[in-house]
Formats: C-alpha cells, sequence, structure tokens
C-alpha cells in the first residue's frame, strides 16, 4: 500500500498570526489584516496522473489520500469544505445552515492539481450585479441580493480527469451525394428538379490516438444544476495541487465514485471514437454499423475547478448564479416578476386604447 500523502496545512501569518489567504489571480496568499504576503511555492515537478487499473483494485485503501473535515448539508446533500474561520456557515447551494458541531472526517483522494481562482469576489459580484441590472421583468428582491456581498461564495468543484490510448476498428458504410433530375407536374405545369441521392459503399478500418483531459463532474447531487456553459475551463491552466489555493474559499468532495465517473468517462470517449471513425470514413454522411472500441494506458487526476455561485429564494423557490473563476462566464436560473408583467400588459392596453381612439 502506498504511503499515505498530506497536504499542506494552513499557514499563519508570520507577522500578525492571522489566517493567511488565497489572492485570486496571484501566485500568494496573503493577510487581510497587515497586509503581509507569502508566496505559494510550485511543484518541481508537473502534477501526477495516477494510474487508473491499479488504482481501482486499491481504492478501498489509503494510497494517495488524506483526512478531510466535512459539513454534511442535510437539506441538499452537498458535501462541503469549510475553513476554520471562514465567517459564512451555510451551504453554498441552498443557504441552509451548516453545523460546525455536525462536521466529521472523511477520506478523500488527494487532488491532483487544480486551476486558482482567476479574480476576487469584488468582481465577481461586479459581473453578477451587470447580469443581474440586464434581467427583463426580475424582481426588485433579485437587484438587492446582488448587492448582498455575503451572499457570494467561492467555491472549488470536484472533477475526475481522465487520459488513455484509444483504438477503435470499425464497420460501416460511407455515403457519397449525388443528384438526380427528375420532371414533377405541379399547378404551373412540368418542372425538373434536382433529387439529392446517397450511394453507400462499404466502410472498415481503424483509428487511435490519444484523448486528453476527459472531464467527468463528480459532484452527483449537484451536477444537473451547473449550466453548461459555466463548466468550460481551459485545463492547459491547471497547477499542482497546493493547500493554500483553498485558503478562503469552500471545497466540495466528490460523491461520484471513481469507478462510476470511469464508466462515464467511456461513454465519452466512445462519442469521440465515433467522430475519429467518422472523419475516417469521410464522404457526404456516415453509418457506424460495428465499433470495438478499447482503452489502454488510463490514468486519471482527481482536479478542483473554481466557481463563484449566489443563492436566491423567492416565493418559496430557490434560484443559483454561477461564475466561472477562471472564464467570468455568468449563467443560473431567475425568477420573474409577476406584478411588472402585470403592469406592462396593462400599459400596453391602455397605449393600444389611447391610439384606437384617437385613430376614429
Amino acid at each position: 500500500m502506498e504511503e499515505t500523502h498530506k497536504s499542506e496545512k494552513k499557514k499563519s501569518c508570520a507577522s500578525c498570526g492571522a489566517e493567511l489567504r488565497y489572492k485570486p489571480g496571484s501566485q500568494q496568499v496573503v493577510c487581510e489584516y497587515c497586509g503581509y504576503e507569502e508566496f505559494i511555492e510550485q511543484a518541481k515537478s508537473s502534477f501526477q496522473e495516477l494510474e487508473l487499473r491499479h488504482y481501482l483494485e486499491v481504492v478501498g485503501g489509503h494510497a494517495h489520500t488524506e483526512k478531510i473535515e466535512l459539513l454534511h448539508c442535510k437539506n441538499c446533500g452537498a458535501n462541503q469544505h469549510v475553513e476554520e474561520n471562514f465567517k459564512s456557515l451555510h451551504c453554498v447551494y441552498c443557504g441552509e445552515p451548516l453545523i460546525r458541531e455536525d462536521a466529521n472526517q472523511e477520506g478523500w483522494i488527494l487532488p491532483g492539481a487544480l486551476i486558482p481562482f482567476q479574480f476576487d469576489r469584488d468582481r465577481a459580484q461586479a459581473i453578477f450585479k451587470k447580469w443581474v441590472a440586464r434581467l427583463w421583468f426580475a424582481p426588485n428582491k433579485l437587484k438587492k441580493a446582488a448587492l448582498d456581498p455575503e451572499a457570494l461564495h467561492g467555491l472549488y468543484l470536484p472533477y475526475w480527469t481522465f487520459d488513455a490510448q484509444l483504438f477503435a476498428q470499425y464497420q460501416g458504410l460511407r455515403g457519397d451525394y449525388y443528384y438526380e433530375t427528375r420532371t414533377v407536374r405541379t399547378k404551373k405545369g412540368v418542372e425538373r428538379r434536382q433529387v439529392r441521392k446517397t450511394r453507400w459503399t462499404p466502410a472498415s478500418g481503424q483509428v487511435s490516438g490519444f484523448i486528453d483531459d476527459i472531464l467527468v463532474n463528480a459532484s452527483r447531487t449537484k451536477s444537473k444544476e451547473v449550466p453548461g456553459k459555466i463548466t468550460r475551463w481551459n485545463t492547459k491552466e491547471l497547477l499542482p495541487f497546493n493547500s493554500k489555493y483553498l485558503s478562503g474559499f469552500v471545497t466540495e468532495k466528490y460523491t461520484l465514485s471513481l469507478k462510476e465517473g470511469h464508466r462515464r468517462s467511456f461513454e465519452k470517449a466512445r462519442d469521440i471514437a465515433h467522430g475519429w471513425i467518422r472523419r475516417d470514413i469521410g464522404g457526404d454522411t456516415q453509418q457506424i454499423h460495428h465499433a470495438d472500441i478499447k482503452l489502454s494506458e488510463e490514468t486519471f487526476k482527481h482536479i478542483l475547478l473554481p466557481v463563484y455561485i449566489s443563492n436566491y429564494r423567492f416565493k418559496g423557490r430557490e434560484y443559483a448564479f454561477y461564475i466561472n473563476g477562471q472564464t467570468a462566464n455568468i449563467s443560473g436560473t431567475r425568477p420573474y416578476s409577476f406584478w411588472k408583467i402585470f403592469f406592462l400588459v396593462l400599459f400596453v392596453i391602455a397605449v393600444v386604447g389611447i391610439i384606437t381612439i384617437f385613430a376614429k
């Protein structure tokens, strides 16, 4: 069994003893009280890709794992690691209060890499406020919520990422378009039209290549709620994991197992293989009758990716807004104000009525 790896412990300010926090967009941790700054020492080697087959066999052990303190939200089920001195003890997803005394220690596969936050909460709030201001028929309470800095949280989302060598043998059909001229009778008389047809020919062969960084959301509870627009990261900017990047932010533990993540990654690998096969077949259209897909030299990483989240409750419903902490893309669900729509309809009816009266 491999030796358990421990991440670096949180460090106190060498000047005043307060907790150091990561400064988004930099390679530094800073003290918010006295201004002391300290550089985050970068690993001399790149982050490690873990061999998948071996790890699936020993995943019940402690290889590459450590203990982490988690707070479990009883309302939505999210598992969150909160800094000891973090001011807000509310779930970043649903706003439900979290009880510090209910925290429990759990083992997790130590992250191999992460993308640090590229901008701070002030900029994230400005992005959110600008987005809300552009929403038609948004309730006034929503616009007030955009002004509340305590409602916006920085969260590291857990992901599995998989690499592999892909090899596939296939059989199918290649379709090439051609056109025939037909005579058609219409109301205007006889017309000659070009009709497209497809000439099919058998096709077979093989494709191979390296697939890099297949991302699988490891948050089973909330995976369907994070908009696709937000989950587009440039994984070329991944850095080796260092716990100092987590300081001042909430970290969610994966709830999707490595085994299930691997299964989902194969589904994405199959889509990639089919794309390669279609290009290999060529022509104007293709049919794939059979594809024997094999993956080898599979490796994986547990990585953390940054988002800002703001939650809002309106008439008993919960709404969430997400900002990608790397690209600043924003998306989310939004409520509508019934009264704003109602009064607009009345205004339109009144204007139409006045125009009708004067037209007479």
